[in-house]
C-alpha cells in the first residue's frame, strides 16, 4: 500500500473498527501523523510570540488533534485484528513501559496469513482491496 493509499483508507474508515489493517496502512498513518505533528510543532513555534495568532493555532491543532484521535484508534484496532487479537488489547498501552513495548513488536510483526476471526488478508472495509503491482 502506497503512503497516500493508506492515509485516504484510514480517514475513509474514519470510525471503522471493524475488519484489517496491514502493516503499511498502519505504519504510514503514523509517518503521517508524526510529520503532521512536527509541522504542526514548527507553526507554533513560528507565531508563538503574536498573541492572538497563537491563540487560534492552539484552537486549531487541538481540534485537528482530537479529529485524529477516532482514526487513530481505528486504524490501531484493524492492525491488532490483522494480528488476530482483540482491540481490546489496544488497553496495553496504559501499562507503564512494557505495554507500549509489547504493542510496538506486534504492530512491526507480519499479520495472520489467510482469514482470521476478523476476516480475509486485506479485507474489512467495502472487500478485498487490489494487491499493488509487483507485490508477492
Amino acid at each position: 500500500m502506497t503512503f497516500t493509499a493508506a492515509i485516504t483508507s484510514v480517514l475513509t474508515n474514519y470510525a471503522n473498527f471493524q475488519g484489517r489493517a496491514i502493516r503499511s496502512e498502519y505504519w504510514f498513518w503514523v509517518l503521517f501523523y508524526v510529520l503532521l505533528s512536527a509541522a504542526t510543532n514548527v507553526l507554533e513555534l513560528l507565531v508563538r510570540h503574536v498573541f492572538l495568532i497563537h491563540g487560534l493555532f492552539i484552537i486549531a491543532f487541538t481540534l485537528l488533534y482530537l479529529f485524529l484521535l477516532v482514526p487513530n484508534l481505528a486504524v490501531s484496532v484493524r492492525r491488532l485484528h490483522d494480528l488476530d487479537k482483540s482491540g481490546w488489547w489496544l488497553l496495553l498501552v496504559f501499562i507503564p513501559l512494557v505495554g507500549p513495548i509489547i504493542l510496538l513488536v506486534w504492530f512491526c510483526s507480519p499479520g495472520t496469513p489467510g482469514s482470521n476471526q476478523f476476516g480475509g488478508p486485506m479485507m474489512g472495509r467495502s472487500g478485498p482491496m487490489p494487491m499493488p503491482v509487483g507485490y508477492n
